[in-house]
């Protein structure tokens, strides 16, 4: 029998109709099964894939959008995990997200053939990461997947850079996407305000799995405030000096930042905000224009930071007096010098001096136990490799650092960490007196702090997630941000040719 091109096309259509059907009779007969068992979490996955693969689908066929969705994922990933049973499909999907955006983006880049981005401290970059590789074999560690771990997340997010860099091409884009983070801060935020007057139960599984019981707010609530009132200070002092559009959503979402920080209950990011602030608006000011009236501006931006922030307390304080009471009370019982029970000295210089020196008892502290072997995550490493483990660590980031990488990881990591600081530096000052300062400096102070001051405290704030990612997305954005004032001008020259 002779075939036609048109009978193997209708052959090939009705055999694809036909994995269709059979594959939607074999999910309905899986959902029947789900609903009368009342397992709704089993429903819930064949759904979950086959958006999946339509999201996959999107970011390869635009790193843009893609860039979107992982950002706005990794804010509720936890909420999804709590509610499937803290499955590993679901802990590993901002890492196939990411991996997906790389590569449309390194497609897109191989088609637009530019000009590319240098990273201005990738000598110290690549120094701490062929550290931390030759660190994988360390024969001290009890498993290769600790090292793996480790360079996931130390390295994993770093590429964001050069995605920063290439989405910002303009101050729309700026706009755009800034005011895209400040509605998903605003959702998220409100949701942990909401779960603090409450309580526990709120957006939380009634019987959760036992590994993700200390999951007590949305998500790492904590280290999302961190870097979510970096980022709004920023925003609303840049449109301050550049536009009215957008101000309103910004300067909304610094009073809620600063409102679910005064509700989270979290010390830290209480007094870490609160010298990001006052950091910030010295920073302002030293920036501005002086001659140009420019202080005049920069002085308004601080009023009305003080002003939303002290609209979101008031607020507070008339709807719910208890509920903010009792946190303004824990607060100046634990952190007052005058309070006999404050604990503020020992926290902030007595316990980091401690867990560092106890770093140095360990036999191998000259050099490491190996990547990974103490960070986030080595529950899993243990649970689903069967790892034996390590147990060493210590309550201290430049401790961790020693106990995993060796003295020489310690020294290394502080040369990384000013060399980022120096270079956006240097960028926030070239931007000093243009509108792109505010943002710059913001990041800036940000990078400084999370290299420092806060791993030093603890090494988690760099490896969550959500701070590690937007680090490094934001500094590709600082980086761009050095480029506007030139290409305006040559713009405003090819505009009025003399």
């Amino acid at each position: 029998m002779i075939w036609t091109m048109a009978s193997l096309r209708s052959s090939r259509n009705s055999l694809i109709t036909f994995g269709l059907i059979v594959l939607g009779a074999c999910w309905a007969y899986q959902a029947a099964g789900a609903i009368v068992a009342n397992d709704l979490s089993t429903l819930a996955y064949p759904v979950i894939f086959f958006v999946g693969g339509a999201v996959v689908i999107a970011i390869l066929n635009d790193w843009r959008r893609g860039l979107y969705i992982f950002v706005g994922w990794i804010l509720f990933e936890d909420l999804v995990r709590k509610y499937l049973g803290n499955h590993m499909g679901v802990y590993f999907a901002k890492d196939l997200l990411v991996l997906t955006l790389y590569v449309s983006f390194f497609r897109a880049s191989l088609a637009r053939r530019g000009g590319t981005f240098r990273i201005p401290f990738r000598l110290s970059l690549l120094v701490f990461f062929w550290l931390a590789l030759l660190q994988v074999l360390n024969p001290a560690s009890t498993s290769l997947f600790y090292g793996i771990l480790g360079m996931k997340l130390y390295f994993l997010y770093v590429p964001l850079i050069y995605i920063g860099y290439a989405l910002i091409q303009s101050d729309e884009a700026l706009q755009h996407f800034c005011s895209f983070v400040c509605v998903l801060i605003l959702i998220v935020a409100g949701l942990g305000i909401a779960q603090s007057i409450i309580g526990s139960n709120f957006l939380n599984p009634s019987h959760p799995q036992e590994d993700i019981l200390q999951m007590g707010t949305l998500y790492r609530f904590q280290d999302f405030l961190l870097v979510s009132w970096s980022l709004s200070l920023g925003f609303g002092g840049y449109l301050l000096l550049r536009s009215r559009r957008g101000r309103t959503l910004a300067f909304t979402t610094i009073g809620v930042v600063a409102a679910a920080s005064l509700m989270c209950a979290s010390r830290g990011v209480l007094l870490w905000n609160s010298v990001t602030a006052i950091l910030t608006a010295a920073g302002f000011l030293w920036g501005a224009k002086w001659r140009q009236h420019g202080t005049v501006r920069v002085v308004r931006a601080i009023q009305r930071t003080a002003l939303f922030v002290g609209l979101g307390i008031l607020l507070l304080v008339t709807i719910f007096p208890e509920e903010f009471g009792a946190r303004v009370a824990m607060y100046a019982e634990t952190l007052l010098p005058s309070s006999p029970a404050s604990e503020l000295g020992y926290r902030v210089r007595t316990y980091p001096l401690q867990e560092l020196a106890h770093a140095f008892n360990f036999p191998r502290w000259p050099y490491g136990y190996g990547t990974g072997t103490t960070s986030l995550g080595i529950q899993y490493v243990m649970r689903i490799m069967h790892a034996a483990p390590m147990g060493v660590g210590v309550e201290s980031g430049f401790g961790n650092l020693v106990v995993e990488l060796g003295i020489l990881g310690l020294i290394v990591w502080i040369v990384l960490g000013f060399s980022i600081s120096l270079s956006a530096w240097k960028v926030a000052a070239e931007l000093r007196g243009t509108p792109w300062f505010p943002l710059a400096f913001t990041i800036f102070l940000f990078a400084c702090l999370l290299f420092f001051p806060m791993t030093y405290t603890s090494f988690s704030a760099y490896q969550d997630f959500v701070i590690n990612s937007n680090l490094w997305l934001l500094m590709g954005i600082l980086y761009r941000l050095q480029t506007f004032p030139q290409a305006i001008q040559i713009a405003q020259n090819q505009a009025n040719p003399r």
